[in-house]
């Protein structure tokens, strides 16, 4: 699989919810994504036996390739691996980024979620390709998330910050101006994407307002 190290296009990363997509089919709710002008995948689920997750990723790697998007895999290094992923993103709970790094070395991508300056700072030290600001805004995909910080405290989050970073949080066609007018180089969405009826159609209205917002 191509490596997409130094030309990844971060501005609009689109992460998987099983409870999003509902009773669809994964693999076509992110076709359609794909279709509509998504930059990034990561594949994340939390429920599924290693060799479903397995099963579903491949196939997703395989729509990945086919519309030269780099795919990333939520926390599970193995499943990474087996699928020949692009990388891998960690959570402040998951396996330390370094350790992660040495397990598969330096060519794949590593994004680790943060929410403060120190975490910020730890991130970049310990060499991570790309950084996570969470959250912006209340979001019902993950209720227990940390208290919102907006987009004044993203601003001031983005400070600290000297690698690439995308924003994340109950961030849709209404808000994502002001979040990319920050400086973050793009957006995580879930149901801004995915949770609609027609993914595809979502993903090029919110890949028409990036292009449409002035850089910061």
């Amino acid at each position: 699989m191509v490596r997409f190290k130094k030309t990844v296009d971060w501005s609009l990363y689109v992460i998987t919810d099983a409870q999003v997509i509902g009773g669809r089919s994964l693999t076509a709710v992110v076709e359609s994504a794909l279709r509509g002008g998504a930059t990034v995948l990561q594949y994340r689920e939390k429920k599924k036996s290693t060799r479903a997750m397995v099963d579903e990723a491949m196939a997703l790697a395989a729509l990945c390739r086919t519309y030269h998007v780099p795919l990333l895999i939520n926390d599970r290094i193995d499943v990474a691996l087996a699928v020949d992923a692009d990388g891998v993103h960690l959570g402040q709970d998951d396996m330390p980024l370094r350790l992660a790094r040495r397990l598969l070395g330096p060519h794949r991508l590593i994004g680790l979620t943060v929410h403060h300056r120190e975490e910020i700072e730890k991130a970049q030290q310990d060499g991570a390709d790309y950084i996570s600001l969470a959250p912006v805004f209340a979001t019902p995909t993950k209720p227990d998330h940390q208290t919102p910080m907006g987009v004044d405290g993203l601003r001031r989050l983005m400070t600290w910050v000297r690698c690439p970073a995308v924003a994340i949080g109950g961030i849709n066609a209404h808000n994502i101006r002001d979040v990319l007018q920050t400086g973050v180089n793009g957006v995580c969405v879930v149901s801004a994407i995915l949770g609609q009826d027609d993914p595809e159609r979502a993903a090029r209205t919110l890949r028409a307002l990036i292009a449409s917002t002035p850089a910061s």
